[in-house]
């Protein structure tokens, strides 16, 4: 059994900033690809940072040098760092990884955390 595990959204003010984490735990053996996709309302989710399979990192441009993405292979953690954060950056944010390779041998695909809130406010 896998989880993803989110933490760190909540209300900012416009100019803030916040730090995202998402933690993959359970019967791991190894993770391809990992980031962070958003949702505002009435709209698309869409990619906002992620890893390749590859390691190549993508931003969407509305958010290119504003957000950062890291990531921790060894212990299956992504994080976004986001500053000088806009009213339109409001959304919940999923953390997603594209391919879960288990301890069993099972394959998983496009794997989803449960969402965490973002309302950047004044």
């Amino acid at each position: 059994q896998v989880q993803l595990v989110e933490s760190g959204g909540g209300l900012v003010q416009p100019g803030g900033s916040l730090r995202l984490s998402c933690a993959a735990s359970g019967s791991i053996r190894s993770i391809s690809g990992m980031g962070w996709y958003r949702q505002a309302p009435g709209k698309q989710r869409e990619l906002v940072a992620g890893f390749s399979g590859s390691g190549t990192i993508n931003y969407a441009n509305s958010v290119k040098g504003r957000f950062t993405i890291s990531r921790d292979s060894a212990k299956n953690t992504v994080a976004l760092q986001m500053n000088s954060l806009q009213p339109e950056d409001t959304a919940v944010y999923y953390c997603h990884v594209d391919w879960i390779y288990t301890t069993t041998f099972f394959t998983v695909k496009d794997y989803w955390g449960q969402g965490t809130q973002v309302t950047v406010s004044s």
